[in-house]
């Protein structure tokens, strides 16, 4: 019987030393996980606060990978726009609703052109190399860009759409390597388009010699920039 006893003691304390051992190998997992529980409950970032262990946590790695070749991918994209843009306008948004930004972008699709929002971190990466290079300086706060492939287009939809909201606001854009300021483009957005000038013109061959001649008067620096932007677009045709 004492021999009994014995025997049920040792079994007793074996178990609660193979149960301590394993409380001991799982603490770190267990305060790993409690960390970045921790983090998540209050919006944080488990990697930003500090919680080292928590990049070994399943599936961290897999999410990170792909979240590379989504930005890489992203910049390409961008990349592409820059390089074969023919006009790119930079907006500040300050509170555009969804709705709003739909309204926005299907009137740009409308008028052959695109409104895209876009980090600024992976928009300045991927203006170098190409003529719009020097916009890079715009990009602070809020930013979104509209642009087209040709000369007119993004900024009369840009400036006609923040003439009716004040919550999106035009800070400047480029012509290729020729920038513009928020005043240039808007002088731009008053041009007429193609087929306006065209009217315009076959409306001056049918008119009357006075008329056309008052028309051929108007100041040579107006006329030169509407000649000279779809000069520009014809060449690149």
């Amino acid at each position: 019987m004492p021999l009994r006893k014995e025997r049920l003691k040792g079994f007793q304390a074996a178990r609660i030393g193979r149960a301590q051992r394993q409380r001991r190998r799982q603490a770190p997992l267990v305060r790993t996980l409690g960390q970045a529980v921790g983090s998540i409950a209050v919006g944080r970032d488990p990697i930003a606060t500090g919680c080292g262990s928590c990049s070994r946590l399943p599936g961290r790695s897999v999410e990170s990978s792909l979240d590379r070749a989504q930005k890489k991918a992203a910049v390409a994209t961008l990349n592409a726009v820059f390089s074969q843009a023919g006009l790119v306008v930079v907006t500040h948004n300050t509170g555009l609703t969804v709705a709003e930004v739909s309204d926005l972008r299907g009137k740009m699709r409308e008028a052959g052109a695109t409104f895209k929002i876009a980090k600024n971190r992976l928009i300045k990466i991927a203006l170098r190399g190409t003529p719009y290079e020097p916009l890079d300086e715009m990009f602070m706060g809020p930013t979104a860009i509209a642009y087209s492939e040709d000369v007119l287009s993004a900024a009369k939809v840009v400036v006609g759409f923040a003439k009716q909201n004040d919550r999106l606001v035009v800070l400047g854009g480029a012509m290729g390597e020729t920038a513009f300021d928020a005043n240039g483009i808007k002088a731009l957005a008053a041009m007429p388009s193609l087929d306006e000038l065209r009217g315009t013109i076959v409306g001056l061959l049918a008119a009357p010699a006075t008329k056309s001649a008052a028309v051929l008067q108007a100041p040579a620096g107006q006329l030169a920039r509407v000649f000279g932007a779809y000069g520009s677009q014809g060449e690149a045709a």
